[in-house]
């Protein structure tokens, strides 16, 4: 969601934190702001809208420094608007703070520090930590950060500097990711490390209730008792160019043509064709355990639960184990039940999903066995997670995930595989598997190569209205990530169902003008689903059909085919969905939208 980053070093920092946000548009926002420490005292610039916005308030109004911060804002508390931009000030206008998540209470502490004098000039609940830090305030900054944090209840990742401490940036962090960049002579801070990738490899993740200390020369981690804390520097292994378009009009459609390369990533040392078995290296669960744990939670929320349905059905068919799949936003509001031989799986792209970190805490605080399906190395489900399985499915910059969705698929099936050939799979059953994840980036590249037939498609509902997405079995969820994704990137209203149940209320909608998507490819429902197509097109419904071969049963009865090539059953959605994120990319794109920005979207929610 919001963004941040923060220099300390020798250089002007103005272009520096600029280019920084620019990294960071990807993660959605909505205004964007930057303070400088200008040898005088702090200036900031901010405006409404995108970075081009801020950049022409600096350009009008030029500031120069070596010390600063800046922010994407994403809007909560209070409108889209400059005053309510980050960053904010105290009322002297010498501390000036950036601030992603959300402060609880932030409505009593207002009405205190109004009480004793403060004066506000924004809507958001971030001002009052200005304030409570001004008040604290006693000649050192993170003496005053730490008391100020004190009589805070929220989420915060923040960065404070300050013109009476200068020469140094405190950041802090709970519930909301933030990292420190190492250079030399030169410190960052920011909250995702694409911001500074282009500077520093060299990072050092914050955790929940911990402060750095920045300055040009050093930095320094502690908890919030100031108690020294020695952190580990992890090293970013991917290169710029894995930010950048390469050619494509947008990052979407970059990363749905990555396809075929990212789930091989994914696939790569872990599936063993010989044995018909899979090797997942950072499970950390014996086999034991695996073999004898009584019922799986997989918990997400998005995209990432739709795979969750579909890892669900893969491991109660061949595993023959019990999976609930909950939304992470109910599950801890809920009272679940939960023992010690639970294994609670969560998937997250960013693995910063505020609600998927809290049902993963919820779930080890209860006793079970955690196990994170996550994409970015470092990120704060990786490090508490009791397991993982990393995609290595590369940055997704864009907001609708594409190669995230296939390759958690993909990270399913093999903890599927695995899971069914230690309790009850033949060897046979397994190398059927392992062969058919195999074939699956060749199968993936020819659906990509009738790219330009999904795109004539696409150019006949440009200005649809309404689409129904009908699924059954594997590829009823890949129904709802259809529609999910036309719905993020073209704001058409679209709905996922199960094709049986079209008939128990959608099919009131359906006439001349409602398209319907079918993802009917010969699996063991495939006749099932042919007599929903009858009953749409019955009542004169337009019908899209996505299917695996030539079928004379359908003959007459769709108006567009899209082919994807046979694999076995718990496989077809990685195949099926492909056409899906292509429709939707191409509708959107044809309707002169921001695709890799949609509206009041952010790429990692990291609040609730």
């Amino acid at each position: 969601m919001c963004g941040i980053v923060g220099y300390v070093g020798a250089r002007n920092a103005t272009t520096l934190l600029v280019n920084g946000l620019k990294r960071l548009e990807y993660r959605g926002y909505d205004s964007a702001g930057v303070s400088l420490m200008n040898g005088q005292g702090v200036e900031t610039r901010k405006a409404k809208g995108k970075i081009a916005m801020l950049e022409a308030a600096i350009e009008a109004q030029p500031i120069h420094g070596n010390i600063g911060i800046a922010h994407t804002r994403w809007a909560t508390h209070g409108p889209p608007n400059e005053c309510n931009a980050h960053p904010h000030h105290d009322c002297s206008g010498t501390i000036s703070l950036v601030h992603n998540g959300i402060i609880e209470n932030y409505s009593p502490l207002r009405a205190m520090l109004q009480k004793t004098g403060h004066t506000f000039v924004s809507d958001t609940d971030t001002e009052v930590l200005a304030h409570l830090i001004e008040a604290a305030f006693d000649g050192n900054l993170e003496e005053a950060v730490i008391d100020a944090l004190a009589l805070v209840e929220g989420t915060y990742g923040i960065a404070v500097i300050s013109a009476k401490d200068p020469d140094k940036i405190v950041a802090a962090r709970k519930g909301s990711p933030l990292l420190i960049g190492i250079g030399d002579g030169e410190h960052y801070v920011a909250s995702d490390v694409a911001a500074i990738l282009q500077h520093t490899r060299q990072v050092v993740y914050l955790d929940d209730g911990e402060m750095a200390i920045l300055t040009r020369d050093s930095y320094r981690v502690c908890d919030l008792d100031a108690k020294t804390v020695k952190k580990g520097v992890s090293r970013i292994d991917w290169d710029l160019d894995k930010i950048e378009k390469g050619g494509f009009a947008h990052f979407m459609l970059k990363e749905i043509f990555e396809q075929p390369q990212t789930i091989e990533n994914t696939m790569r040392g872990r599936s063993v064709d010989e044995d018909g078995f899979s090797k997942l290296g950072g499970l950390n669960l014996s086999k034991e355990f695996l073999q004898h744990l009584d019922q799986i939670i997989i918990t997400a929320c998005g995209t990432s639960w739709h795979s969750a349905l579909i890892g669900e059905l893969m491991i109660e068919e061949h595993a023959r184990v019990r999976v609930e799949v909950e939304y992470a936003s109910e599950f801890r509001y809920r009272n679940p039940i939960v023992s010690e031989q639970t294994l609670c799986v969560v998937i997250s792209q960013s693995g910063e999903t505020a609600d998927t970190l809290a049902a993963m805490r919820e779930a080890k605080r209860r006793g079970a066995k955690t196990l994170g399906l996550v994409n970015q190395v470092g990120s704060t489900i990786a490090r508490e997670d009791d397991g993982g399985v990393y995609l290595h499915a590369g940055p997704e910059i864009g907001v609708a995930s594409t190669k995230a969705f296939t390759s958690q698929v993909i990270a399913l099936a093999l903890l599927t595989l695995k899971l069914s050939r230690l309790r009850n799979m033949s060897v046979v059953q397994g190398r059927e598997i392992t062969q058919a994840l195999a074939a699956l980036p060749a199968q993936i590249q020819t659906i990509l190569d009738s790219a330009s037939d999904i795109e004539k498609i696409a150019e006949a509902f440009v200005d649809a209205e309404n689409f129904l997405y009908l699924g059954r079995g594997y590829n009823f969820p890949v129904a709802l990530e259809g529609a999910l994704k036309l719905k993020e990137i073209s704001y058409i209203h679209a709905e996922g169902y199960p094709a049986a149940e079209m008939k128990h209320g959608p099919i009131a909608l359906i006439d001349e003008n409602m398209p319907v998507v079918f993802i009917a490819p010969h699996d063991a429902v495939f006749d099932k689903v042919v007599s929903n197509v009858q009953e749409v097109k019955a009542r004169g419904g337009r019908v899209i059909v996505i299917t695996s071969r030539e079928e004379p049963a359908l003959a007459g009865k769709i108006d567009y085919e899209i082919r994807v090539p046979e694999t076995i059953d718990m496989l077809y959605p990685v195949l099926t969905v492909i056409p899906l994120q292509l429709l939707a990319y191409y509708i959107a794109a044809k309707r002169g939208l921001n695709v890799d920005q949609p509206r009041n979207l952010a790429k990692s929610v990291t609040v609730e």
